[in-house]
């Protein structure tokens, strides 16, 4: 009849190892009716199973239970007390109940009740069941102390710990018996249970006679009391926690190695918190050594201080000769790691047949818990080592590699000369764990750093090398890469040089960074310079710049999802860009911006404005319109370009950025390389996430003495005019020697436009570094250079004029059209 399973039994153990009939048990449904009635019930209450079972259990009850005991009862998981039964001969019997209310499996809730029938009492053989207990324990080292705090009595652990006998250690101070803190720290503990009277519960770390190993302890300290209460003495439990003490500890170190590892992407600062991570919780010094070329920034110093080259083997090999590692981070327990014989930077040697060699070649963890320097020779290069070794006292040595998507990046090596305990291998797993987690960091650091180097160089490569002297503007720049994990971004500058002694300053700005940046930068660059060729007013060079970036864009994302190329048109390749174009005659500087910041003038007073630039798209949009406007600078304003990194960040916004940038500006300068410094060292100390590039440019002015202007009526009789004019003003800027061809040039561009163009016809001579003859008229119609055949009567006039100078074009005006030609003057005194 009963439902409730005995546990299996061990073979050959008897069945009734439980002796079930010294119980009552009973089952009762929620409804009262019995369910189950055991051999215990029976001899308890005298009902046999078939008398009972399926029966209400309130029959069995001497007397009516109150319904709010009833409801109480139910409404607990457990419970337990005294109830008056009646026994099948009618007397009265009080029996002590303990019921647990509970869910059946699938078959609904139940109570559980069971009564103890013999064993109330207290036996001889139960006092000695306890004893043994108390001696017998196998993981509680317990020991008896009197008010006075001298040992009275000890269990078998106890002794075994101490390695003393209970009469040896019977009447001593615990402090006596283990002369360790961990062990004044229990006394002191002591000490306050005796004056609270309140237990006490210490952790600490001693050491077991006979073992190398430090073993942690739980104590629960106790007070013993006499019949009447009053304290007597101390009762101590210590439980030996070592393993989980150690499995925390390893814990604890990923934990760390998690939080601390990989916080930058530097290859050298990453395997520097490998190696702090592991000194002093883990090893005593802690090396970590990479290939030659992980870490390219460091690996152009190889060759002064390989102690190897020309006849080592490749890293890794073995039996053909020492292995060789750059030595990148290093940790000691003693300050300034006087076990190293090897500075940070330098190429290191190993032998082949050395365990850092083994590691390498095997790829795989190699431990050497008890290590012996007359095992294996290191000494390759530095003889001083094995004498460190044995110096220190090493004697326990790991070598875990350093592998990272399929690649061998390294070897990272622990000893231990101040633990007494070698290492295990638990400590080689919990190595290789920690190094597994570095070595993704070292190479996402390396890939980084060598990405980041490409870009910068391919960056800097395509950004001026030198800035062109000219006549309009003296400049200066500066261009500051990010410092964030991004890496370089596409922020550029020019300064171009443009016809008539004019030139165009420019400010551009990729969205993005790393290589591809770069390399849409210097796309934008050479075609900024191709467009600023052919003379376009700032307005229509963005609008076909605008339309390159459109085309740009198009053709890298062919083949892409529609989803990605909506992405990469709106976010992966826009641009900005800012413009301008200052002319030195008539010092107006005519600008237009695609979605960039407005640039910013110092007049000659000093004070600083923000030019109000029609605000166009940024480029990429396409279809979008983009205004140009004029501002005339007098002579000595400093015009200042700058892409958005110089006035945003997440510490501050725009209108903060421009304010600090107006504050900057506005200190006095002596030279403009002074300007760029008071900006930069005004910028926020935080790490930047954007690049920064600054042009800042003087104005200049050319006077009367340096420009000649004519206007001319359309009658071939003013050429000969012409020619006289040209010559008495290079007679006064004493150029005779260049008349002749300018008289030259002067009939051929003045005649061309009388016979070609439109009234009204201007001719002006610039001084500059070089001679420029310009030619103004009212058409728009651009002549272009052919070549003439041998009966043409015309076709020879542009060819002459392109053989003399040094330069020719056409720029169109709001007008008409400009044609100019520009000679290259001979060195002259105080040119």
């Amino acid at each position: 009849m009963e439902r409730r399973r005995t546990p299996d039994l061990e073979p050959g153990v008897h069945g009734d190892v439980f002796d079930e009939a010294r119980t009552a048990r009973a089952n009762i449904d929620e409804h009262g009716a019995v369910l189950e009635w055991n051999e215990g019930a029976r001899r308890l209450l005298g009902y046999r199973p078939d008398e009972i079972v399926g029966k209400p259990v309130a029959r069995l009850l001497d007397e009516d239970a109150p319904d709010r005991t009833l409801r109480e009862i139910l409404a607990l998981p457990r419970w337990h007390g005294t109830v008056p039964l009646r026994h099948r001969d009618g007397h009265r019997v009080e029996v002590w109940v303990l019921a647990h209310h509970r869910m059946d499996g699938d078959k609904g809730l139940d109570w559980f009740l069971v009564s103890p029938l013999t064993g109330a009492a207290t036996s001889p053989e139960d006092a000695a069941l306890a004893a043994r207990s108390f001696e017998q324990s196998p993981s509680c080292a317990t020991a008896v102390f009197d008010m006075r705090l001298r040992q009275r009595r000890a269990n078998g652990s106890m002794r075994r710990a101490a390695d003393l006998t209970d009469d040896q250690m019977r009447g001593l101070r615990l402090s006596e018996i283990w002369d360790l803190p961990g062990a004044d720290k229990i006394e002191r503990a002591m000490v306050r249970l005796l004056r609270t009277g309140e237990p006490q519960f210490v952790e600490n770390y001693l050491r077991v006679v006979g073992e190398t190993r430090e073993h942690s302890w739980s104590n629960y300290l106790y007070p013993l009391r006499d019949e009447d209460g009053a304290l007597c003495g101390v009762g101590l439990t210590a439980h030996d926690t070592t393993e989980q003490y150690w499995a925390r500890k390893r814990l604890q170190l990923l934990n760390d190695a998690n939080e601390r590892i990989g916080s930058t992407l530097d290859v050298a600062r990453t395997a520097g918190e490998l190696a702090d991570v592991a000194v002093p919780e883990f090893a005593d010094f802690a090396i970590v050594d990479l290939l030659p070329d992980t870490d390219s920034a460091t690996d152009s110093d190889a060759g002064a201080t390989d102690p190897g080259a020309g006849s080592t083997a490749p890293a890794g090999s073995v039996g053909g000769g020492p292995v060789r590692l750059r030595r990148v981070a290093q940790q000691s327990v003693f300050p300034g790691t006087p076990e190293a014989v090897v500075p940070l930077g330098d190429v290191d040697a190993f032998a082949a047949d050395s365990l850092i060699a083994e590691c390498l070649a095997t790829e795989e963890a190699v431990l050497r818990a008890h290590y012996d320097p007359k095992d294996t020779d290191w000494s390759v290069g530095h003889p001083s080592r094995e004498a460190a070794v044995r110096a220190f006292g090493v004697h326990s040595i790991m070598a875990v590699p350093l592998r990272a998507r399929g690649a061998m990046l390294g070897v990272a090596i622990f000893l231990r000369h101040q633990w007494t305990e070698s290492f295990s291998e638990d400590d080689l797993l919990l190595a290789e764990e920690i190094t597994d987690r570095a070595a993704v960091s070292i190479d996402n650091a390396s890939r980084y750093t060598r990405e980041r180097s490409t870009a910068e160089a391919l960056q800097r490569s395509l950004l001026p090398q030198r800035l062109p002297r000219n006549a309009a503007v003296e400049v200066a720049s500066c261009y500051l890469p990010t410092g964030a994990l991004a890496g370089v971004g596409g922020d550029w500058f020019d300064v171009i040089p443009l016809s008539s002694a004019r030139v165009a300053l420019v400010v551009g700005d990729v969205v993005g960074h790393g290589v591809q940046a770069a390399a849409t930068m210097g796309r934008l660059r050479t075609a900024v310079r191709t467009l600023a060729d052919i003379d376009l007013p700032p307005d229509e060079l963005l609008t076909h710049l605008d339309d390159l970036v459109v085309h740009l864009s198009a053709d890298d994302t062919d083949g892409m999802a529609p989803s990605d190329q909506d992405a990469e048109l709106t976010v992966g390749f826009g641009a900005t860009c800012l413009y301008a174009v200052y002319d030195p005659v008539s010092r107006v500087c005519a600008l237009a911006r695609a979605g960039h910041p407005m640039p910013a003038v110092i007049t000659p007073e000093g004070s600083v404005d923000i030019l109000d630039v029609p605000a166009g798209p940024p480029l990429g949009l396409g279809g979008l319109p983009f205004e140009a406007t004029e501002v005339t600078l007098p002579e000595g304003s400093v015009l200042a370009l700058y892409s958005d990194g110089l006035i945003e960040s997440r510490q501050e916004d725009v209108d903060e950025g421009i304010a600090r940038l107006h504050r900057a500006l506005a200190r006095p300068a002596a030279r403009l390389e002074d300007i760029c410094a008071t900006v930069v060292d005004a910028l926020p100390p935080e790490r930047r996430t954007d690049d920064i590039a600054l042009l800042v440019a003087c104005t200049r002015a050319l006077d009367a003495d340096h420009v000649a202007t004519w206007d001319l009526p359309a009658d071939p009789a003013v050429v000969s005019r012409a020619r006289t004019l040209v010559s008495d003003r290079l007679d006064a800027w004493h150029l005779t020697e260049v008349a002749f061809v300018t008289e030259l040039l002067v009939s051929e561009l003045v005649t061309n436009a009388i016979r070609h163009a439109d009234a009204p016809i201007q001719l002006r001579l610039i001084l500059d570094r070089h001679l420029i003859c310009e030619v103004s008229d009212a058409s728009s119609t651009a002549p272009h250079l052919r070549r003439a055949r041998t009966y043409d009567e015309g076709g020879r006039g542009l060819l002459l004029v392109a053989q003399l100078t040094r330069g020719w074009g056409t720029r169109h005006t709001g007008t008409g059209k400009t044609i100019w030609a520009e000679q290259t003057l001979e060195a002259r005194p105080g040119s």
